[in-house]
C-alpha cells in the first residue's frame, strides 16, 4: 500500500534555503556539483513516497533568478556511444534533451563542458553540432597523475590548461548525463581559474543519497546501496566528520576516499580548506523532509526487493555477470528482507500455478490484490490491468469491457499484416482498445477514469515482460518486478 512519507513542499523550502546559505558563505558565488537525476528521479520517488520525480527541478526553480546550468560530458563517453540505461539514449543525445528540458522550465543553460578531451573525433563532431545550435562549448583535458599529483593539478599546467567557463550567475549548477562525466573536476577547475582572477567562489556537492542525517542501516540508505550494487558503492560512516565533530553521519565510499585529495586541492587554491569532512561539502536536506519514517522504510524495503529481481532478470537477459545479485542477496539477508515481503510475488506465482500459464498480480492502493492470467485474447499484463481497473471502478468481474469485435481486428492486423506470431494484445493495444470501447460503453469509460489510480501500485509477473508492457507499466507509474524467466525456451526475445 502507498502511504505518503515525504513532504515535497518542505523539501523545496529547506533545500533552496540551504543552497542560498552556502552561496552567501562563499561571498556570492557557488559551483554546485549536482548528482543524480534532475527531472526523472524515480528511485527517490519510490523510496521517499511523496517525493515527485521532478522535485529537485522544482526546488531549483525557487533559485531560478540566481542559477545557470553547466552540463559536463566525458569525451570518451561520446566516443564510445555510452547510453543511459533508463532512457536508452546516448550521453550526447541526453545533453540535448537536458538543454531542452531546462529551457522549458525557464532555467538558463550557460554552456556544455566536454571533459577528458584528447581530440576524440566524435567529441569534436558533437562540439561542432553544439556550436551550430548556438550552445557555448568549453573543453577540459586529462591531467597526468590525477587525482594524486596535487602540485601539477593545481597549476597552470593542470587546471590552468582547461578552458575557463564564463559564467554570469551566483549559482552555477554543474550536472551531467550520468556518472563519470567530470562534474567535480569541472567545479574545482573553475575555482582555480576564479582564484587567479581574484573572484571569490566556493564549491558544494548535492547528492540525494545516501542521506547523511539518517542512520547507516536505515532502509532508505540501504536501498541506495542496492540501487548502486553494480557500481560497488558502499555506504559508510563519514570518519572525517566523526573525528572533527564527534557526530555520526552517513556518506559513501567514493566521497570518503576522494576527500583528502579534494581537501588538499582546496588548501592549494585558498590556503586553507572550508570543509572538514565530505558531509560538510554536501547540502542535501532530504532527511529533514521525511514526514512518515515508517512509510519510507516500508517503501525502501520494497525497492530493495525490486532491485534484486531487476538484477536477476538482467542476468537472464545476458546483461549482467551476476555479481550484483550476490551483493543484493547479502543486503537483503543483512536487512532481514525476504521476497515474501512483496505480497504480489506470491499471488502471481499461485495464479500461474493454477492456470499453468504466465500470470501477473497487482496490489491496489487499498491493499486488495488482483491477478491476470494468459488468455487467447490478452496477455497476463493486459488481463491484470483490466481486472485492476474493474475493481477500482466497482465493476463486476464478469462484465466485459472490450468487445471481441474490437480485439479481433487488432489481432488480425498483428498476425496477418505485421508478421507477429503472438495474437494476444499487449498493454498498449489493450488501452487503445479500451479507449475505443469507452466511446460507446459507459462501463469502459468508468474504468478508463481509474487509470490515474494505478500510480505507485506494485505488480509482479511470473515471466519477463515484453519491452512494450514494461514501458506501459512504467508510464502508468506501476512498480513492476518479474521472475527471471521467459514463457518460451527461445534464445531470442524482443
Amino acid at each position: 500500500m502507498f502511504n505518503i512519507g515525504f513532504d515535497s513542499d518542505e523539501y523545496a523550502r529547506l533545500q533552496s534555503q540551504k543552497i542560498r546559505d552556502r552561496i552567501e558563505q562563499f561571498g556570492g558565488k557557488l559551483y554546485l556539483e549536482f548528482g543524480g537525476k534532475l527531472f526523472d528521479d524515480y528511485h527517490a520517488s519510490r523510496v521517499l513516497p511523496g517525493f515527485e520525480p521532478d522535485s529537485k527541478i522544482k526546488m531549483l526553480m525557487q533559485l531560478k533568478a540566481d542559477a545557470e546550468i553547466v552540463i559536463a560530458i566525458n569525451a570518451d563517453a561520446i566516443e564510445k556511444n555510452k547510453r543511459r540505461g533508463d532512457l536508452g539514449i546516448t550521453y550526447d543525445q541526453d545533453v540535448l534533451r537536458l538543454i531542452d528540458a531546462f529551457t522549458e522550465f525557464g532555467l538558463f543553460v550557460g554552456s556544455v563542458c566536454i571533459t577528458q578531451f584528447t581530440g576524440q573525433p566524435l567529441a569534436e563532431k558533437f562540439e561542432q553540432r553544439l556550436h551550430q545550435l548556438g550552445v557555448k562549448v568549453y573543453k577540459h583535458y586529462p591531467i597526468a597523475g590525477y587525482p594524486s599529483n596535487i602540485p601539477l593539478i593545481v597549476s597552470d599546467d593542470g587546471y590552468g590548461k582547461n578552458d575557463y567557463i564564463e559564467t554570469t550567475h551566483s549559482l552555477v549548477v554543474v550536472t551531467a548525463p550520468g556518472p563519470g562525466s567530470g562534474k567535480m573536476a569541472t567545479c574545482l577547475s573553475q575555482l582555480y581559474h576564479d582564484s587567479k582572477r581574484g573572484i571569490k567562489a566556493g564549491y558544494a556537492k548535492f547528492e540525494t543519497f545516501p542521506i547523511w542525517s539518517i542512520p547507516l542501516s536505515h532502509p532508505v540508505n540501504v536501498a541506495y546501496e542496492a540501487a548502486t550494487a553494480d557500481l560497488n558503492d558502499v555506504n559508510m560512516i563519514d570518519p572525517f566528520h566523526l573525528e572533527a565533530y564527534g557526530k555520526t553521519t552517513v556518506n559513501y565510499n567514493r566521497d570518503v576516499e576522494i576527500f583528502p585529495v579534494v581537501n588538499a586541492i582546496f588548501e592549494k587554491i585558498y590556503g586553507e580548506s572550508p570543509y572538514k569532512s565530505p558531509t560538510d561539502m554536501g547540502v542535501n536536506m532530504a532527511g529533514f523532509a521525511i514526514s512518515d519514517d515508517e512509510a519510507c522504510q516500508q517503501a525502501s524495503r520494497q525497492e530493495i526487493i525490486r532491485r534484486f529481481y531487476q538484477a536477476k532478470c538482467a542476468v537472464r537477459q545476458g546483461l549482467s555477470d551476476g555479481n550484483d545479485v550476490a551483493k543484493l542477496e547479502m543486503i537483503m539477508s543483512k536487512s532481514g528482507i525476504n521476497t515474501s515481503d512483496r505480497r504480489v510475488i506470491g499471488a502471481a506465482l499461485v495464479r500461474a500455478d493454477q492456470t499453468g500459464r504466465p500470470a501477473v498480480a497487482m496490489e491496489l492502493p487499498d491493499g486488495r490484490i488482483v491477478t491476470g492470467k494468459t488468455t487467447d485474447l490478452l496477455g497476463p499484463a493486459s488481463a491484470c490491468l483490466l481486472n485492476a481497473l474493474k475493481v477500482l471502478a466497482g465493476v463486476d468481474h464478469e462484465i466485459p469491457l472490450i468487445s471481441p469485435n474490437v480485439i479481433e481486428p487488432i489481432q488480425d492486423l498483428k498476425v496477418n499484416h505485421m508478421g507477429n506470431h503472438n495474437p494476444r494484445l499487449h498493454t498498449d493495444e489493450t488501452l487503445i482498445a479500451l479507449t475505443i470501447s469507452a466511446q460507446t460503453n459507459p462501463v469502459a469509460e468508468l474504468c478508463m477514469q481509474q487509470i490515474g489510480n494505478l500510480k505507485n501500485v506494485d505488480a509482479h509477473s511470473t515471466t519477463i515482460l515484453s519491452s512494450v508492457d514494461e514501458n506501459v507499466f512504467h508510464k502508468l507509474g506501476i512498480n513492476i518486478t518479474c521472475e527471471p524467466s521467459y514463457e518460451t525456451k527461445k534464445l531470442y526475445h524482443k
